[in-house]
């Protein structure tokens, strides 16, 4: 047998570094590369705070150590703790729901009052702020997973500070278009031999389709909605600075995935200002017939929710859905009064049939302000070139559409709202 000594190789390891930390403290064993020596040895990790009393001016919390059963469990003095952000957590979930039990009863409560901290808690409050604190574990879990996943630059935060509501199940991040059963994707792109597509228009391919280039200089686009979008694609002479690529480059903003306070669910935000007429994500899913799409969206119906959206640049013959497969696009809003405008998009596949969505900005985005679009979009038929495009961007099997009749009554809150989405 012949064993050969391989030097300088090495591979990754499947634990974190504090896991092996946890393990190192738990087994009594120091480790110099880990940073567990002989001094902090016996220092553990506060994972959360489960409960709180005041013994006449002593505070005590009950923690629970990271690593440990909740067997384990106990009750430490404050100055004990160097955990500040998670005692600062833990009294402010405990405000929260101090606040909200007093409006449910009736009560307006002053801050002052909210903010003094009861001498103990009542079992109620401490299992709320156990299962807020194990909420907030899994959302972060979550939100390591998606920011895993996503190719693109733009970081996704996620937060719930409305209810108890976790991560959505049976939900899979995705980049791209996942093709369901019975659809054949051909990739039929054709490529631009300019040297400079911005000054080029005509050779270009936007011109290969008698169309113009769609964005100026910035990346904005230019073109009104309802025209056809046609980048350049990986035959294309040009290289990747080439300003007729910018849905390809993927989503460049910084966005949080939110937990909605007027009953919408989860919403979506950005933590960047975006510019007007800027791209700010794509909408993806799977790809599936039409007949599929009918079949699905009679079942969405029934659960009161459906991310069917209509691929009908040509003709009705595919839908995309991203109810189970999708980007950060699946937890967008509707408003009568949106920030986002669709377009359809054409990259390296040039069927007419299966274009690609995207988003752009229709003004300028605010920090901090909820990303929303129109489920029942309108062009404006005069202002379409194409005889071809659709002036319906609404989305498949949603109630106003064709294909459903029940009325959901819209929340978005736009003073010009419809009061129903369709």
């Amino acid at each position: 047998m012949y064993v050969q000594r391989l030097h300088g190789c090495s591979v990754q390891c499947l634990s974190s570094e504090s896991h092996l930390q946890e393990l190192c403290r738990i087994e009594h064993v120091c480790c110099t590369p880990l940073g567990v020596n002989r001094k902090n040895i016996c220092n553990f990790e506060v994972e959360y705070l489960c409960d709180y009393k005041r013994i006449q001016d002593e505070e005590l919390y009950l923690v629970k150590w990271k690593g440990y059963p909740d067997s384990d469990c106990s009750w430490e003095p404050r100055h004990h703790l160097k955990c500040f952000n998670l005692l600062k957590q833990f009294h402010r979930d405990l405000e929260r729901e101090l606040l909200r039990r007093a409006k449910a009863a009736g009560n307006t409560p002053s801050r002052k009052s909210i903010a003094r901290c009861p001498r103990r808690l009542d079992s109620s409050l401490s299992h709320h702020v156990v299962l807020k604190a194990k909420q907030r574990q899994r959302l972060r879990m979550w939100e390591q997973k998606l920011n895993n996943k996503h190719a693109h630059p733009g970081f996704i935060l996620v937060e719930n500070e409305v209810d108890l509501e976790g991560p959505p199940k049976d939900f899979v991040y995705i980049n791209q278009y996942k093709v369901g059963e019975g659809v054949t994707i051909t990739q039929s792109a054709v490529g631009c031999k300019c040297r400079d597509c911005f000054t080029d228009e005509g050779g270009c391919c936007p011109g290969g389709f008698q169309h113009k280039l769609a964005y100026n200089e910035y990346g904005q686009v230019k073109v009104k909605p309802g025209f056809p979008i046609y980048e350049c694609n990986s035959l294309c002479r040009c290289g990747p600075s080439c300003p007729n690529r910018v849905v390809q480059k993927g989503i460049q903003y910084k966005f949080c995935i939110f937990r909605t306070s007027d009953g919408r669910g989860w919403g979506v935000r950005t933590l960047e200002k975006i510019r007007k007429n800027s791209f700010v994500m794509e909408y993806v899913g799977e790809i599936i017939t039409s007949d599929e799409a009918e079949r699905r969206g009679q079942i969405y119906d029934r659960q009161g929710a459906t991310y069917l959206f209509d691929l009908d640049y040509v003709e009705d013959v595919y839908t995309v859905d991203a109810a189970r497969y999708g980007n950060i696009s699946h937890f967008v809003n509707h408003s009568c009064k949106p920030n986002l405008q669709v377009y359809n998009v054409f990259i390296d596949n040039q069927d007419e049939r299966l274009p690609r969505i995207a988003f752009f900005s229709t003004r300028t985005i605010r920090t901090g302000e909820e990303l929303t679009f129109d489920y029942n979009m309108q062009v404006d038929p005069v202002d379409v070139e194409s005889t071809k495009m659709d002036s319906n961007f609404g989305l498949a099997g949603l109630p106003g559409s064709p294909k459903k009749r029940i009325r959901v009554e819209c929340k978005c809150g736009a003073a010009q709202c419809r009061k129903y989405l369709f």
